[in-house]
């Protein structure tokens, strides 16, 4: 069964969400995991494809944004579904992705802002009610923490 973790940033910037989603995406790929990244939007997709390209002078991820090559090891999409699963699934989007089941793992990452946070815990119960294995982490200043 998949496995649920919520990482929950104790700000409203959007832009620690998307270093966090990036900090997760590059331990995942460095750990040799297939990651695919689930937006909700093209706006949401360039901006972390920007920060990939930028958030570490030291290292390189490779990634597309609804790119064809089902080899590339980070996909990015807001539109399509992964042509394979998979090992990880980050999701941005404040719905629950159809097709979440087919990953051995889901990152949701939740700041305070309301209605990010508001929809991360329609998400919390949704997962919940169905039985899956959650896990909580929080992160930021007052938990002292980084993923």
């Amino acid at each position: 069964m998949t496995r649920i973790d919520f990482y929950v940033l104790d700000d409203t910037d959007p832009g620690q969400r998307l270093r966090t989603a990036c900090r997760l995406i590059g331990k995942a790929y460095g750990l040799g995991h297939r990651i695919h990244v689930h937006t909700g939007s093209r706006a949401l997709s360039m901006q972390l494809d920007d920060l990939l390209w930028t958030f570490r002078d030291v290292s390189f991820i490779p990634h597309q944004v609804e790119g064809e090559d089902a080899e590339c090891p980070v996909q990015i999409c807001h539109d399509q579904e992964p042509q394979n699963a998979g090992d990880i699934l980050v999701n941005l989007d404040t719905q629950v992705p159809l097709f979440f089941s087919r990953f051995e793992r889901v990152a949701e990452i939740v700041n305070q802002d309301p209605a990010i946070r508001d929809a991360g815990r329609e998400r919390y119960r949704f997962y919940k009610d169905r039985g899956y294995d959650l896990s909580h982490h929080r992160l930021g200043a007052s938990a002292g923490t980084q993923p």
